[in-house]
C-alpha cells in the first residue's frame, strides 16, 4: 500500500466536486476536465483521500461524516487563510451564496481572477483553477466558498458555514 504523505489543498476541491455530483456517476477524466486538473493529479488525490479515510476503499463514495469532521476541525489549521490586498475576482466565503444572504458586512472576499466581477480582499483559493471550475458549477462554488469560511477562522461564519455544509454534502 502506498504511503500517505498528507493532504493537498486541491484534494479538498476534488472531494467537494464529488459531493456536488451527488449520486450521479463520474469518471476521473470528467473530474479532471471540470476542475482543470490533470488526470494524474486527480488519481493521486483520490488515493490520498482514500488513505485518509475521506473516500471509501473503492474511491467512488465520500465518507460524509469523516469529510465534514475534517473540514470543521482541519481546514483552519491545515489550510488557513488570511485576507490579502483588494483585488478583482470571484466572490467567496461569506460574500458568496449561500451565506451572502445570511451575513451582511462591509468585508467582501474574492478569489483573485482577471475575469471576476467583484472587488474585495483576496483569499487564495484551494487551487488556482477554482474560479474557472466554479464558474460552470454553482454548487461547487457554494461548497468552496463555505470551506473558505472555515479557513478564515471567524467563529460566527464558521458555524453558519458548517450548518450549510451539512445540508449540501
Amino acid at each position: 500500500m502506498k504511503k500517505h504523505n498528507g493532504m493537498r489543498p486541491h484534494d479538498i476541491m476534488v472531494l467537494l466536486k464529488i459531493a456536488a455530483k451527488g449520486k450521479s456517476d463520474w469518471l476521473m477524466k470528467d473530474l479532471a476536465q471540470e476542475l482543470v486538473i490533470s488526470q494524474s493529479e486527480i488519481s493521486e488525490s483520490l488515493n490520498r483521500s482514500m488513505l485518509a479515510g475521506l473516500l471509501a476503499s473503492d474511491k467512488r463514495f465520500l465518507m460524509r461524516s469523516a469529510l465534514l469532521e475534517f473540514l470543521q476541525y482541519g481546514m483552519p489549521y491545515v489550510f488557513p487563510q488570511r485576507p490579502g490586498a483588494i483585488v478583482r475576482g470571484m466572490v467567496t466565503a461569506h460574500s458568496a451564496p449561500p451565506l451572502n444572504n445570511l451575513i451582511s458586512g462591509s468585508d467582501q472576499f474574492v478569489w483573485p481572477w482577471a475575469k471576476g466581477q467583484h472587488r474585495g480582499q483576496s483569499i487564495e483559493p484551494l487551487h488556482p483553477s477554482a474560479p474557472i471550475a466554479s464558474q460552470n458549477d454553482t454548487l461547487l462554488h457554494e461548497l468552496l466558498a463555505l470551506v473558505d469560511c472555515l479557513r478564515l477562522g471567524r467563529i460566527r461564519e464558521q458555524n453558519l458555514a458548517l450548518e450549510q455544509l451539512k445540508i449540501k454534502i
